[in-house]
């Protein structure tokens, strides 16, 4: 039976329904005169225009207020109120009834008796419904959701998922006020102001949002639905889900590119193409959220040749495949070589270059966890600052056309080691150019990138999902996001427009406080955050302080002006750097410094070597305690970080 009912179109169950109450009805009046007058079978045929009346002014009252739009076996608060009215009103009728029409002998007391019988014929017959399919769906129960959308990708949406046995939607929101207040296959379009009272009126926890791929519409209705404590779900294209190629399990939830909005600019193509396409590029770090990244993306461009390199074998082994699969899926000819080892073995990286012929390198390779750097402080700076000079070096002897420095806006104005590091390795590039014309130097700042190993969204994810408390450092910090891709695609046209020794800054959009950042991401995933104003919320945030070495809000220039370049979301900029015979002696000293553990010497070099360096919190005192320090750095388990 209940797969006959289910197999029925919305219009049929709309017409079942209004063919039950044109019956309760009735029979309610008729019980009310059986109850009044105290017979089981009581003289009523002179009554007749009541009967009539009482299901003229019912049925169409139930339309109105949206009765049999509701789905039953969903109803809530909304279905007893149309119900309330719709009865009262038919009562009212049927006492006016006998007045205008001079029925004789009509009891007073029938209307009022009729009212409360019809309340229970009504909506008893629905809760009697709502109670069955309940009972036999236990063990599974289609879920009630909301589209947000009502237009053809909406209907689409709604039409597929009555098709399965997932999802229920009962209602539509939407803008456009053309659409609301109508009704589509059954399900009435509401604007967006009354989510509130239907999450009050039903057991919803999801809105599916069916709206415009475009990222600033979509950014918009996930604002409007942040405020809420319902999961909010994105769909994959329509054309997909219909087609078959992609499934409701590809349903995902709201993630920080879709909070930021972002609509990444068109790639330029000859930007692209001129530092990659037919030459031999290696990628340090290879295996790295930005290098991994680097690596498809120059892939597609078709180099000669693209080598490689990475100190993770793992992370190396596992590019290697994805790479080889692209290439066969896309019919891709470029070769591949992979090279296991770390920047800081010169021996391995005169050889790499020597040995193909290497036109560009992109130089991602880098620990980027500040935390983890702070605790491991010489051999950050080794890879990070030396491993870069290392790299320089032997492209310059090698020849190499082009040399690219994936950066990071950590170093500027640094309060870390992490950051320090980056800035040094900017300012061993800036130098070098003034000695060498061969090689092309140049570097790419920017921020966070999203879904890297070090991203705090994977992190909040992984706390809201075990109950919480999310764990935020301070509540005023900052942090500026761009995803993955879009960060490799500005850097390897950024390469393009080099023209020696520049330092280019990628428009990271506007900076994004985390600790709304947090709060959204709970309300969003259908939980409501606990604080003051809210003691019995679900979830919590948590301040846990700074980390040492973290700034509450990172810059991305140092001094000086930007300028703009043939891409608009590009900017390059001139920082004043050490020329690179005073910047060798200092980084000498520096380095035998690190070779011996010399942390207050380290720390002096550094301050003075970069500019706008604040490191007297994490390196003010080590010199009080260096065989704790020394032991941390040179037996403490290292974690690598094989990208920026």
């Amino acid at each position: 039976m209940q797969q006959l009912i289910d197999e029925l179109s919305r219009r049929k169950k709309q017409a079942i329904a209004v063919f039950v109450d044109a019956i309760m009805l009735p029979v309610a009046l008729w019980s009310a005169f059986a109850l009044r007058l105290g017979e089981v079978n009581p003289e009523v045929a002179e009554f007749w225009p009541a009967f009539v009346v009482c299901v003229c002014v019912a049925i169409p009252v139930f339309g109105r207020l949206g009765l049999y739009r509701q789905v039953v076996r969903y109803m809530g608060n909304h279905a007893m109120t149309a119900v309330v009215t719709g009865c009262l009103l038919a009562a009212l009728a049927v006492a006016v009834v006998p007045f205008m029409l001079q029925l004789k002998g009509f009891p007073r007391s029938v209307p009022i008796i009729f009212w409360m019988l019809a309340l229970l014929y009504v909506s008893g017959t629905r809760f009697a419904v709502r109670e069955y399919f309940q009972r036999r769906n236990r063990a599974h129960v289609r879920e009630a959701v909301i589209i947000y959308g009502a237009g053809s990708k909406g209907v689409e949406l709604a039409r597929l998922l009555m098709q399965q046995d997932e999802y229920q939607p009962i209602a539509f929101l939407d803008q456009s006020k053309k659409l609301q207040k109508s009704s589509i296959d059954g399900i009435y379009v509401y604007p967006p102001k009354a989510l509130g009272q239907l999450l009050k009126e039903s057991q919803v926890r999801q809105v599916f949002v069916a709206v415009s791929q475009d990222a600033r519409s979509r950014r918009e209705v996930i604002d409007f639905l942040s405020d809420f404590s319902v999961r909010v779900r994105l769909i994959p294209d329509i054309s997909e889900l219909v087609s078959g190629q992609r499934t409701l399990a590809n349903v995902r939830d709201v993630g920080i590119e879709d909070l930021l909005g972002r609509n990444e600019v068109e790639a330029m193509p000859h930007l692209l193409q001129q530092s990659v396409g037919t030459k031999t590029v290696l990628v340090t770090g290879a295996g790295g959220s930005i290098g991994s990244e680097l690596c498809r993306q120059i892939l597609r461009q078709k180099p000669s040749l693209l080598v490689l390199l990475d100190q993770s074998e793992y992370g190396l082994y596992q590019i290697h495949r994805e790479l080889e699969g692209i290439a066969e899926t896309e019919g891709l000819s470029a070769p591949l070589v992979t090279v296991l080892g770390s920047v800081t073995d010169i021996a391995l990286l005169d050889r790499t270059f020597a040995r193909y012929k290497v036109d560009t390198v992109y130089h991602a390779a880098a620990y980027k966890h500040v935390s983890l750097v702070e605790n491991n402080i010489i051999q950050g700076l080794k890879n990070n600052t030396f491993g870069t000079l290392y790299c320089a070096q032997a492209a310059i002897d090698a020849g190499v056309q082009q040399f690219i420095l994936i950066s990071t806006d950590k170093a500027v104005r640094t309060t870390s080691i992490m950051g320090a590091s980056k800035r040094l390795a900017e300012m061993i590039l800036q130098a070098l150019q003034e000695e060498d014309e061969k090689t092309q130097f140049s570097m790419v700042r920017f921020g966070n990138v999203l879904g890297s190993s070090g991203s705090v969204v994977p992190l909040f994810t992984e706390q809201i999902e075990a109950g919480g408390p999310v764990t935020v450092t301070h509540p005023e910090v900052t942090r500026y996001f761009m995803s993955i891709p879009e960060a490799a695609q500005l850097v390897i046209q950024a390469a393009s427009m080099a023209q020696g020794g520049d330092v280019f800054l990628l428009d990271m959009g506007e900076p994004v406080k985390i600790v709304e950042l947090a709060n959204r991401m709970i309300r969003l995933k259908g939980f409501s955050v606990k604080d003051e104003s809210n003691p019995e919320g679900e979830i919590e945030v948590k301040y846990t302080g700074l980390k040492p070495g973290e700034k509450l809000h990172e810059e991305l220039l140092l001094s000086g002006d930007v300028i703009g370049t043939e891409h608009r979301k590009i900017m390059r900029a001139e920082e004043h750097f050490l020329p690179w015979p005073e910047l060798r002696g200092a980084l000498n000293t520096l380095e035998q410094a690190c070779d011996t553990f010399d942390y207050e010497a380290v720390k002096t070099f550094i301050e003075r070597l970069v500019e706008g360096a604040d490191l007297e919190e994490q390196l003010g005192g080590l010199s009080a305690r260096p065989n704790v320090v020394a032991i941390r750095s040179e037996v403490g388990p290292e974690t690598p970080e094989s990208a920026v």
